[in-house]
C-alpha cells in the first residue's frame, strides 16, 4: 500500500496517493470562471459550478423543495426523519442539517475552527478536517471484508455493514418501514410521493423507485 506521510491514510494505486496529496498542499489547479475560487481536483470544481447556476435537479419526495446537489437532499430529508445524525464535536448538540449546524459552530467564537474550503463544513479539530476531505476526493479507504465494496466515510462503512448484520436502523416515519441503508430510505420516501422518476427506455413507462425500473428491464432483456 501506498502510505500518506502527512495523514497516514493508505491507498492501493501510486495515482490515488498522488490525487489525495493536494489536500495537504496549497496547490489549487483548477479556477472558476465566475468567481475565481480555486480548487485542488477539477471534480471540486464541478460541484462548485453548481452554485452559479439556478438548476436544482434533485426534489424532495415529501415537501418537493429542489436542491442543486443530492446530498443536500439527503442531509434535507432529516427534518422529515426527525433524525438529527450532525453533531457538534464541542457540544455534542445535535441538528438535522448541515445548515443548522454550521451556524450553531460559529457560536463557539473562543474555540479554533478548521473550515472546509469547499462544502464549508466547520471541524474542532485539523484532524477531523483532513479526514472530511477524503469526501471531495475518490479515495475510499474503508473496505468491507464481507464483500470488498469499498467506500469513503466510515459512516458510510458501518451503514453497509448493516446489510451483511441483518440490521435496519433506517425507519420510514411515514409508513414505519425499516431499512438497513439510508439511501435506501431516501429512495422509498419518493413511494410516497407522485413522483415517478425512474423512466423505461424501451417503454416509457414511469417508476417511483430504481429497484423498480430495474426489475422491469428484466423484463424486457428476457423478452428479447
Amino acid at each position: 500500500p501506498f502510505k500518506c506521510p502527512n495523514c497516514n491514510n493508505s491507498f492501493t494505486c501510486k495515482s490515488h496517493l498522488t490525487r489525495h496529496l493536494y489536500i495537504h498542499s496549497n496547490e489549487e489547479r483548477f479556477k472558476c470562471s465566475n468567481c475565481n475560487k480555486s480548487f485542488t481536483q477539477k471534480s471540486s470544481l464541478v460541484r462548485h459550478l453548481t452554485l452559479h447556476s439556478n438548476e436544482k435537479p434533485f426534489g424532495c419526495p415529501v415537501c418537493n423543495k429542489s436542491f442543486s446537489r443530492k446530498y443536500h437532499v439527503e442531509s434535507h430529508l432529516n427534518v422529515h426523519s426527525k433524525e438529527k445524525p450532525l453533531k457538534c464535536p464541542i457540544c455534542n448538540m445535535s441538528f438535522s442539517c448541515k445548515s443548522v449546524l454550521t451556524k450553531h459552530f460559529f457560536t463557539h467564537s473562543n474555540e479554533n475552527i478548521f473550515q472546509c474550503a469547499i462544502c464549508s463544513m466547520p471541524f474542532a479539530r485539523k484532524s477531523g478536517l483532513i479526514q472530511h476531505l477524503v469526501l471531495h476526493s475518490n479515495d475510499k479507504p474503508f473496505t468491507c471484508t464481507f464483500c470488498n465494496k469499498s467506500f469513503s466515510r466510515k459512516q458510510q462503512y458501518n451503514y453497509h455493514l448493516n446489510i451483511h448484520r441483518d440490521e435496519k436502523p433506517f425507519k420510514c416515519t411515514l409508513c414505519s418501514r425499516s431499512f438497513a441503508r439510508k439511501s435506501v430510505l431516501t429512495e422509498h420516501l419518493y413511494t410516497h410521493s407522485n413522483d415517478k422518476c425512474f423512466k423505461c427506455t424501451f417503454c416509457n413507462k414511469s417508476f417511483a423507485q430504481k429497484s423498480t425500473l430495474s426489475a422491469h428491464i428484466r423484463i424486457h432483456n428476457n423478452n428479447s
